[in-house]
């Protein structure tokens, strides 16, 4: 992803001011690339110096490809057998220690009509016009979402997202094609099946609508959501009581509404969380938006939660 405009710190110059980092992805997540890394270099150095008899071994995954949904990146090295871990920590926030995510469904909706000349409308079936159809009623659709309340802590409930939209040709030609993209969050008490179905459906009834158009709709990705399992409990409080005591402050288990390839390991019965450096909530950190920055002081604490924890569970 491009840094977008606003940034008063070069995006790739990695600034340090009054204690913070700035950078594209500082926060999300090369901040969890240095914590990692040097969490193992601490574990290595204590061995070398105490004599340390540690049981088993650590694995650092650098992939690339979560926002596509992970199945190049983990999806590979799980489905060859490559990995086969008993514990996973993924990349996360240094405030809370996340044990469940939820998942996404995405879509390609493409509407095909007529173009034609904007003098003569009529011989023309504008696509956008039943764009802007599709989008209230997609719209309106998040207000039955709102209803349907997830039970896992800082999880609120499902949303559906229009995030781009792509049409016509030129300013004096109805538009004959119109291509959305959609991106439907689901909580984790969703089943994605059902869902996909209703999405589809709204979808559907709504472009029938609209005379003349063609439908076409692929799902483009598909993520599902993270869910707390049996086994977890070692590494939450491992990583909750290092926290606490580094940080000064309550650390809490919760869930969180992104999605992450965290949960390809989940989907093989490997306990899992997330954690890592990072701010309170996405929104602090500016992540993904001009100025994201990580606090340095919480990139130093949280590599030594992980360290300690890795200790921890080694021996």
């Amino acid at each position: 992803m491009p840094p977008g405009d606003g940034w008063t710190q070069d995006p790739y110059g990695g600034a340090v001011v009054d204690g913070k980092l700035y950078g594209r992805a500082a926060a999300v997540s090369k901040s969890d690339f240095a914590t990692y890394t040097f969490a193992v270099r601490a574990l290595e150095a204590v061995a070398a110096m105490a004599g340390a008899l540690l049981k088993g071994g650590v694995e650092l995954h650098f992939t690339y490809d979560e926002e596509f949904g992970g199945e190049l990146g983990p999806g590979w090295l799980l489905a060859r057998g490559l990995t086969k871990p008993d514990l996973l920590i993924a990349a996360g926030f240094s405030y809370q220690v996340v044990t469940a995510h939820n998942g996404c469904l995405q879509f390609e909706i493409t509407l095909h009509g007529k173009a034609s000349h904007a003098a003569y409308p009529e011989t023309g079936i504008d696509a956008l016009q039943a764009a802007n159809r599709l989008l209230t009623a997609l719209y309106a659709h998040n207000d039955v979402l709102r209803a349907r309340r997830s039970q896992v802590p800082g999880i609120t409930h499902p949303y559906l997202n229009v995030g781009r939209i792509d049409g016509g040709s030129n300013t004096n030609v109805v538009p004959g094609k119109v291509v959305l993209k959609i991106d439907r969050r689901l909580v984790p008490e969703e089943d994605i099946g059902v869902v996909e179905a209703e999405v589809r459906a709204l979808v559907e009834s709504t472009v029938a609508s609209s005379p003349g158009i063609r439908l076409e709709m692929r799902r483009i990705l598909l993520a599902r959501a993270l869910k707390p399992l049996p086994g977890n409990r070692a590494l939450v409080d491992a990583l909750r009581g290092h926290a606490e005591q580094l940080f000064g402050t309550t650390i809490e288990v919760s869930g969180s509404p992104l999605y992450a390839d965290v949960r390809l390991y989940g989907e093989r019965a490997i306990p899992a969380v997330m954690y890592g450096a990072g701010p309170r909530t996405v929104l602090e950190s500016n992540a993904k938006r001009a100025d994201e920055h990580v606090v340095l002081e919480d990139l130093r604490r949280a590599t030594k939660v992980v360290a300690r924890t890795l200790l921890d569970l080694l021996r």
